[in-house]
């Protein structure tokens, strides 16, 4: 017995050391535990900051959570995806203070092991408003603090992460510093806005489909539908964008058994984006497609837009631009005899003169687009100084090709292009891809839209398809000989068709003419006609020097094309220049508010946006009408136009101050009063020309 209890005190004093050093380890664990959660270093930086320390009772201030990732770290945004979650605080607020929720920029997609995130793997911003209850005294400590959470990644391993984070806040005046304001503006800009009218949405057995009312005018360069609303769609599956007049029409694989209303954040070009509600509602068919945003390209839309721009490009050949050239060649070709090696590498040197040129092209635009310029194929043509080289070079053709005289003034291009062989070729091919550039044919629309929205890698081979496809019929030419031996033989007929395919040619320029009206002012127009009557005395001078009396008859329709030409400029240097700034709408900004309302004019404010619909029918159907704008301009009434296309942020604040977050935005200053009347959505004429006649 004596044995079997000290066996029992053994095991209990075993016990009893056991647990000593469990609780020694305890204590030892606790030592090199690491500080609580709010002091532990986090792999995303954040702070709280106010865009006013002391807000106004009554009124509110701007909240920014900013974050900042560590690198090789991102952040999620409200929906993660399928691997992340958003932010959330717990806030401490003092009594009379409401926090509204977090407003987040427009995230990235980012796929991982077949996942998708919805990321930030920079620094961002999230943005809330802080709203003072009036029954808040002045001087009153409100200073706001909570306690975030959120998830912190790599694309190896993931983090939760928590801190403390508090601001100090005292009711007072509503102030705001100017750095401030520039720097909260500059956060908001980078939020989605929201788009001004409904979305539809609709299941078709394992696809989901979402329609978005966004007019065709919109810029839409490689989107991504992110959706707030679970359990709608997989977010890993790939999304297939189309055009439908003024609709875009998103199809990907449904997942989840949502139902009701979906949100939903569309992203644009340059980092903007669109939050978009979506309600149950059959959806238009698939149009035009358009590439999603990815890391890999369609190879179906890659393959659909080289063959639509090789095509495109064969087209072409008939448009009134570039025929007169190819056909020049052709007959060029067959004058010489159609010797075989002859023909091969003229054909050759042909179409790499037409490729090159189309690569070019596409380079410098995909370049600009890079730069955040919107500019699309014929981009040269936007701006009035190409648009006249362009015509004066379309005119010059002309004139050679009635045989006015060969051009030599215009140096290289069509002097080479007149020769045979090699060099003649490159430069015919060339000149033919250049003179290319504002024709439109067939096809060419989406193909050349696909480039817009695919990689440049992508890209660049369609524009050379483009070349290609010019550059066929002269290619077949030389390498088919039964069509080369085809050609009719030379002989007095080809000087007569030279003359007819004057025709195409001039009506090009004449189309070119019409375009650089639109685009200048009377000045820009005078000097036009100057430089159109130096090229009239040119060629009549030419005309003089061949001493042919025949010819010299010719001289009367150039001398009065050249009078015509003279009095035109003479009429637009002499126009007043109020003629060239005839509309009454200014640019909005709160200075020239300021300045239109010290007039004691009427005052007329609206918002608009180039992808608001809304906006665009009211412009049409009342703003611009002319019964409108007469009474506006007999009362004097000033238009001030805020674009919100880009996020303006200073319109994005004014927008706030009247109660709203979206376009269309309409305002009435009647003289003298101290605040605006805020016009219906939807206008109409004579709501307009009431208001104008007071």
């Amino acid at each position: 017995m004596g044995r079997r209890g000290t066996g029992m005190e053994r095991r209990k004093d075993g016990f009893v050391t056991a647990l000593w050093r469990a609780a020694i380890a305890l204590m030892a664990l606790a030592l090199l535990a690491p500080p609580p959660l709010a002091a532990q270093p986090t792999h995303i930086a954040p702070k709280l900051v106010a865009e006013s320390a002391a807000p106004l009772p009554s009124g509110a201030t701007t909240l920014a959570l900013t974050m900042a990732p560590d690198k090789g770290w991102h952040g999620y945004w409200v929906n993660g995806g399928d691997a992340g979650f958003g932010l959330s605080v717990e806030w401490n607020a003092p009594e009379g203070v409401t926090v509204e929720p977090f407003r987040y920029p427009v995230p990235d997609p980012l796929i991982l092991f077949g996942m998708m995130n919805h990321v930030y793997e920079h620094p961002y911003a999230l943005l809330a408003d802080v709203r003072i209850d009036k029954s808040v005294a002045p001087g009153t400590d409100l200073t706001l603090s909570g306690v975030a959470n959120w998830l912190a990644c790599t694309d190896k391993v993931c983090v939760p992460e928590k801190a403390v984070i508090s601001v100090a806040l005292k009711a007072g005046d509503g102030k705001v510093s100017a750095a401030e304001r520039t720097r909260f503006d500059g956060w908001r800009a980078l939020l989605p806005q929201p788009l001004d009218r409904s979305g539809t949405w609709e299941r078709r057995g394992d696809m989901v489909r979402f329609g978005i009312p966004l007019p065709a005018s919109s810029a839409l360069d490689t989107p991504h539908l992110f959706l707030e609303t679970q359990n709608v769609a997989d977010y890993a599956a790939p999304q297939r964008f189309s055009r439908n007049g003024d609709w875009i029409v998103v199809e990907t694989e449904a997942k989840g058994d949502a139902s009701g209303n979906v949100q939903a954040l569309l992203k644009l070009s340059g980092g903007r984006g669109l939050t978009v509600r979506f309600e149950p509602a059959a959806v238009r068919n698939n149009g035009e497609p358009i590439a999603a945003a990815s890391g890999s390209i369609d190879m179906g839309l890659f393959w659909t837009a080289l063959g639509g721009a090789i095509l495109g490009g064969l087209i072409l050949n008939l448009m009134p631009c570039v025929f007169p050239i190819l056909s020049l060649k052709a007959l060029s070709l067959a004058r010489s005899g159609g010797e075989a090696r002859e023909a091969k590498v003229e054909a050759l040197a042909y179409t790499a003169g037409a490729v090159l040129v189309c690569l070019a092209l596409g380079g410098i635009l995909l370049a600009l687009r890079g730069a955040g310029e919107q500019v699309g194929w014929a981009f040269q043509l936007q701006h009035p100084v190409s648009v006249l080289i362009l015509l004066l070079l379309a005119i010059a053709i002309t004139l050679n090709l009635l045989g006015t005289y060969e051009l030599p003034s215009f140096g290289g291009g069509q002097k080479l292009a007149s020769k045979g062989g090699a060099a003649g070729g490159f430069w015919t091919g060339a000149l033919a891809a250049f003179v290319a550039t504002p024709c439109s044919g067939p096809l060419l629309g989406a193909a050349l839209g696909a480039t817009l929205v695919l990689p440049a890698w992508a890209a660049l081979p369609i524009f050379g398809g483009l070349g290609l496809g010019l550059a066929l019929p002269f290619l077949a030419i030389g390498f088919i000989p039964a069509l080369r031996n085809r050609l009719p033989k030379p002989g007095p007929w080809m000087a007569t068709f030279r003359k007819w395919m004057a025709l195409p040619m001039g009506l090009t320029a004449l189309g070119l003419i019409w375009l650089l009206r639109q685009q200048t002012g009377p000045i820009f127009e005078g000097w036009m006609n100057i430089a159109l009557a130096i090229l009239m005395i040119g060629v009549m001078f030419h005309i003089w020097r061949k001493e042919e009396f025949a010819r010299r008859k010719a001289l009367v329709p150039y001398a009065a094309l050249l009078i015509l030409l003279s009095a035109n400029a003479w009429n637009q240097f002499t126009k007043p220049d109020a003629a060239i700034g005839a509309e009454t709408s200014e640019t909005f900004s709160p200075a020239a508010l300021t300045k239109a309302r010290a007039t004691g004019k009427p005052v007329f404010v609206y918002f608009t946006a180039d992808w608001c619909l809304s906006c665009k029918a009211n412009e049409a159907g009342a703003i611009d009408r002319a019964a409108v704008q007469e009474a506006f301009k007999e009362k004097g009434v000033v238009t001030l136009v805020g674009d919100w296309t880009n996020g303006d942020p200073v319109i994005t604040r004014t927008l706030a101050e009247h109660g709203r977050n979206s376009v269309p935005l309409y305002l009435w200053y009647a003289p003298g009063a101290a605040q605006p009347e805020i016009l219906p959505q939807i206008l109409t004429p004579g709501l307009l020309t009431e208001k104008a006649g007071g």
